[in-house]
């Protein structure tokens, strides 16, 4: 039975005791303030609180930076030592961030061993969820083919959908993708946002902030057909109360099969900002 490993990236926000527990390979990228302060994003180096309250005090947007093609490839050596035949490296969509490119150029430098490098065509928990049962599989001693097969299966199955408090964040970072008809002018309205083909997608318009969560509540309603196969993972930026709030509400509506909690991390939150929160969902 070939031994696999399971890799990502740090904008997957993975929460650490599932890190921990499926033995999950997590490749950091790093967070750049202008005012020359840079951090790994590896827990260690700043948390999430931490950065948040920089966030909210910086003049200007801090900038992320990817793992280097060097960082992957030592990364895969050190996995190859330990005994690892198979390395499945599961990442943010190439249209958010290069991390892809580096990882796929690390792949290249080492010809004949097995590495799979994939494009999840998202971020955050709608990445880290397929991060997480492709571990899970390799733990149960699944194949590749089975782990790929469930990988792919899930890209095109997991959806998400999330509220910022401002669209100042993502406006300003130039993350805003198809939902760029969103200007400046319209900033005070509440949207509900998700992302399609890779990148940010509007998917409904509200105009307070309880009329967009009662709109996420109904849209997951409309798009859940078997609640009893349902997995969900409420994710927030410094809005703990709401994401207990959403928790709730989706227990009370949906009593889902498992519920998880997350942290919408140091990357993803410089684009997000503060007071956003987050339901990816998946059936299995």
């Amino acid at each position: 039975m070939s031994k696999i490993a399971i890799v990502t990236d740090s904008t997957s926000d993975m929460p650490e005791n599932l890190v921990d527990k499926y033995n999950i390979t997590v490749v950091p990228l790093s967070v750049n303030f202008s005012s020359g302060e840079s951090y790994l994003n590896d827990g260690k180096e700043i948390t999430n609180k931490q950065f948040y309250e920089k966030l909210k005090n910086a003049k200007k947007l801090p900038t992320s930076a990817q793992p280097t093609p060097a960082d992957f490839l030592n990364t895969y050596k050190k996995l190859i030592e330990n005994g690892y035949e198979t390395i499945i490296s599961i990442h943010i969509s190439e249209k958010m961030s290069g991390t892809l490119d580096s990882a796929l150029t690390a792949k290249k430098e080492l010809p004949d061993k097995d590495i799979e490098v994939i494009d999840s065509k998202n971020v955050h928990m709608p990445c880290g969820i397929i991060v997480l049962r492709a571990a899970q599989m390799a733990e149960e001693g699944k194949s590749k083919q089975e782990i790929l097969e469930k990988v792919f299966e899930m890209m095109d199955k997991v959806r998400t959908l999330f509220i910022p408090r401002t669209l100042e964040y993502l406006q300003k970072g130039g993350r805003i993708g198809r939902a760029k008809g969103l200007v400046a002018s319209l900033l005070e309205i509440k949207p509900i946002l998700t992302i399609e083909s890779g990148e940010i997608s509007q998917f409904k318009t509200t105009r307070r902030w309880n009329q967009a969560k009662n709109e996420l509540i109904n849209s997951m309603k409309n798009m859940v057909k078997n609640p009893e196969k349902l997995t969900v993972i409420v994710s927030h930026s410094e809005a703990s109360e709401e994401a207990d709030k959403l928790e709730e509400r989706i227990k009370e509506e949906f009593n889902p099969k498992e519920i998880l909690r997350a942290e919408i991390g140091v990357i993803v939150g410089t684009h997000v900002g503060p007071g956003t929160i987050n339901a990816t969902f998946y059936e299995e």
